[in-house]
């Protein structure tokens, strides 16, 4: 992401002037390009819309309605589809400058993207006039009015992306069968019964099989974020009432959680592995419970299908066993047109065709994603879409707004946290560092004028997408 930034920022200078002429420069560069590229399609010349995506889980699915595009739509427009499967964020920025962007890249809210430097630096184009434009049947398929999420699909009230699925929180997926042998009939409530499930299931395995398994990366921060969060804690440390970072409340979920580590109730290995090395350990009944969310519906029934035992799905626990803060739900598949493309017209029109009720319908029902709009959820047939119905939102589930994007010194919030969690650095020391190093950060990027301090100060950890977002320049 530093590389991308300072590759951003440089496309940024070289634009040159103020906000309102960068406006007006990109308007009239998509203006020209759009001419353009109606005067090609006019002469029965095909159109390729080149569309990048880092999506493979879904891809026989895509490929399949992308060939039904190609071959059914009467406006000449050809879709070619390419799948980056590392640094996809800093690619998209390299391939703007090297002149090899796509004109859609497919997006999604757990993207490590700063949305609003893209949109400042003018990379992709604002979709409200095309949205507006597409009318009634766009609105249904996609809920598009309320789903807008300033800093992550939208900056300033212009939409850059609209999301057409979900992803659920983080849940406990977990083998039945072992569960029930360390006389559990269902999944704690409590982090700390769940210290006590997993030592129990430790010690039935004897070296055979181990409690839970985590890794380093995405899914222990999924699964600690989301406890966090349903105990009432900042996500990811940032007080939203007061416009700065407060890391203080994670230290009782630090002292919980890494009990799972002292007792050696973990999979041996779990901190250098994969995540499919992970799943696949699951798959296999070398591991009671693993913790991500709802892409492992699909996972556990194809990638590395569950013969073997029974599994089941629940909720992750907090530190008292009540919902104190809402769940993150993460949107998914939206796209983005770049500001590039010399056909954004033809863009458009396969966005809409990706966000067409159909195209959403059958992807849901292929078990890839959640309906997000209340048209989808009620045509989808869940008798269908199999084992990702075990994932369906929970009513404290939702959507936080984005913290600003500050660039830290030294180690981030995940590499702190895990080396606190394996006992590697002391718990307050390690806070307090945290608190520290993030807030200097944050008040240097404000005073800079690289980003914005966000306040909500009727922010309601139930339902924080419904507060009153300001941002402030000091």
């Amino acid at each position: 992401m530093l590389l991308a930034s300072l590759m951003i920022a440089s496309l940024a200078a070289c634009s040159g002037g103020n906000a309102s002429s960068g406006e007006a420069s990109q308007a009239g560069s998509a203006a020209g390009n759009a001419a353009a590229s109606s005067a090609a399609q006019q002469s029965g010349e095909k159109v390729t819309i080149e569309l990048w995506t880092d999506d493979r889980h879904d891809l026989t699915y895509v490929n399949s309605q992308i060939d039904k595009f190609n071959s059914t739509n009467t406006q000449n427009i050809q879709v070619k589809l390419t799948t980056v499967t590392d640094n996809y964020v800093n690619m998209l920025s390299m391939a703007k400058s090297s002149g090899t962007a796509p004109d859609i890249a497919g997006m999604s809210g757990g993207e490590d993207l700063d949305m609003k430097l893209f949109a400042d630096s003018q990379l992709v184009l604002p979709l409200n006039d095309y949205i507006k434009a597409a009318g009634d049947d766009f609105e249904k398929a996609t809920d598009c009015s309320k789903h807008v999420f300033e800093g992550m699909n939208a900056v300033d009230g212009k939409i850059y992306w609209v999301p057409t699925a979900v992803r659920s929180g983080t849940r406990m997926i977990y083998n039945a069968d072992l569960v029930k042998a360390a006389g559990v009939s269902k999944l704690p409530t409590t982090i700390s019964e769940l210290v006590t499930l997993a030592k129990k299931i430790t010690q039935n395995g004897n070296g055979k099989y181990y409690g839970f398994a985590t890794t380093s990366s995405a899914p222990f921060v999924r699964c600690f974020e989301g406890m966090a969060e349903k105990s009432g804690q900042n996500r990811y440390g940032y007080d939203y009432v007061n416009g700065k970072y407060d890391f203080s409340g994670y230290k009782p979920l630090i002292n919980e959680f890494k009990k799972i580590f002292t007792d050696k109730s973990v999979l041996p290995g779990s901190s250098t592995q994969g995540v499919d090395a992970m799943r696949a350990q699951f798959a296999n009944g070398v591991v009671g419970i693993w913790a991500n969310a709802s892409q492992e519906a699909g996972v556990f029934t194809d990638q590395f299908p569950v013969t073997k035992f029974k599994w089941e799905v629940g909720e992750i626990p907090t530190l008292d066993g009540t919902v104190k803060g809402a769940l993150t739900a993460m949107p998914q598949k939206g796209y983005m047109i770049m500001s590039t493309s010399k056909h954004p017209e033809q863009a458009w029109e396969v966005i809409r065709f990706f966000s067409s009720e159909d195209f959403i319908k059958g992807y849901c029902e292929q078990g890839y994603a959640l309906p997000y709009s209340d048209e989808v959820k009620s045509v989808v047939d869940t008798a269908k879409s199999g084992r990702i119905n075990d994932f369906s939102l929970k009513d404290y589930e939702s959507v936080y707004p984005v913290a600003p994007a500050v660039t830290i010194d030294g180690e981030d919030m995940q590499t702190v946290l895990w080396s606190a969690i394996m006992g590697q650095r002391d718990v307050d020391t390690a806070i307090s560092d945290l608190n520290t190093r993030y807030n200097k950060a944050l008040e240097n990027d404000v005073a800079a004028g690289k980003v914005k301090r966000l306040v909500i100060q009727d922010f309601d950890p139930m339902h924080p997408s419904q507060g009153t977002i300001q941002y402030l320049s000091k």
